[in-house]
């Protein structure tokens, strides 16, 4: 693929810019892990994006609004850098969105002020990610956001010496900062602290280490999907559920379309989360009763389709604020502060982080008429925002 210059870039997106805002097409280009193991998360954009322009149509005012895909298949920051390059200057797109890996979003950053368009992240959940371009907008979530909950939930129930294991990249070296910062200053203290290489599939030197050093507890985080099922194997395999030591996380180790694989040993499991598909509300179910009339299966729905649900209304109204022009400036004042109810519960943006405030609750995995769910409890930290960003 060839890769434009900056002036090439830049000329494009002049040219752009001097058209009118009548009746057109807005184009938002959607990045994301449409193959690979990583697949069904993508496909949650897609649902979740039709699932909200199947409620709304595909108008604002005078302007229809198109989607287009690209498969960025899994942590490629080259490639993803490619792909926004191609629909910025190809295919002309006005917005990007999705980007589902920390390194894939911080490549695509830069090209963001050049080319003067905006970018809705979909799931990568480092909290600089925002810090990178004043045009970025996030309706996912940070592990900051989820991880604090978490650690204030295990010194309550009783943890005194947690380890840590997480994913050695961004969003697990963020998750290690939060629980560690956090357990401490409640009074806790960290015994292990561990970072696992993305490409580890055995797990039971892990576990051996975390047993060794005494922990009570467990917080990890790994990328949902395969990972997730090796560490659940050695965490039975080695005796440390059987010898009473609790497994935390924030969620994303327990997902929804990973527990059936995971299976009965995911029972109990704690976590902090921002969404479940279980989930009690009107706007839950009208998101659900959407995703199946348009051909999905509510047990192929992930978090990703609900921040692409919330993703695409975002879009809209920066559409709707700019009558369609190009005015990235504009389009970005006009989602700050932006409140909404969301299929997770009551959200905004938050005006100084762009990133999305939510409510973060307290699940437990069970087995409800021989299916495992992630429970809600009473217990909700509401109105989130991102601790490592928050002026708060």
């Amino acid at each position: 693929m060839h890769r434009p210059t900056k002036s090439i870039l830049s000329l494009a997106i002049l040219a752009l810019m001097t058209g009118t805002a009548s009746a057109d097409v807005i184009k938002v280009g959607v990045i994301g892990t449409m193959s690979g193991p990583y697949a069904l998360f993508g496909a949650n954009y897609k649902m979740g994006i039709d699932a909200y322009v199947a409620e709304h149509g595909n108008k604002v005012g005078n302007h229809t609004v198109e989607f287009i895909y690209r498969d960025e298949e899994g942590p490629n920051p080259a490639k993803s850098k490619a792909l926004a390059q191609e629909l910025i200057v190809k295919d002309k797109v006005q917005y990007l969105a999705g980007i589902y890996f920390t390194p894939n979003a911080m490549a695509v950053a830069p090209l963001l002020e050049e080319s003067k368009t905006p970018l809705v992240v979909l799931n990568a959940a480092t909290s600089s990610i925002v810090e990178k371009s004043p045009y970025i907008v996030r309706t996912s979530f940070t592990m900051w956001q989820n991880t604090v909950p978490a650690a204030n939930v295990a010194y309550k129930n009783g943890s005194r010496k947690a380890a840590i294991a997480v994913s050695d990249y961004g969003p697990g070296i963020d998750a290690e900062a939060a629980f560690k910062k956090t357990f401490e200053t409640d009074g806790g203290a960290v015994v292990e602290a561990i970072r696992i290489p993305m490409n580890t599939t055995d797990f039971s030197p892990i576990m051996q280490r975390i047993k060794a050093a005494g922990a009570d507890t467990i917080f990890c985080f790994l990328p949902s999907g395969p990972p997730t099922f090796g560490f659940f194997k050695a965490y039975i395999d080695n005796g440390l559920k059987a010898d009473g030591v609790k497994l935390m996380s924030t969620g994303d180790i327990v997902t929804e379309i990973d527990l059936p694989s995971i299976g009965d040993s995911a029972l109990g499991v704690l976590s902090t989360y921002h969404y479940a598909v279980s989930h009690e509300s009107p706007e839950n179910k009208q998101f659900l009763a959407s995703i199946v009339k348009n051909g999905g299966k509510v047990e192929d729905v992930a978090m990703t389709g609900v921040a692409a649900y919330d993703g695409a209304r975002v879009i809209y109204e920066m559409i709707k604020a700019t009558d369609g022009k190009r005015d990235p400036d504009k389009a970005i004042a006009a989602v700050k502060g932006m409140k909404w109810v969301s299929p997770r519960g009551p959200v905004s943006i938050d005006p100084d982080t762009r990133h999305i405030r939510q409510n973060v609750y307290l699940r437990t995995v069970v087995k409800e008429n021989g299916k495992l769910i992630n429970k809600e409890s009473d217990t909700m930290f509401a109105d989130q925002p991102d601790w490592a960003l928050s002026k708060k």
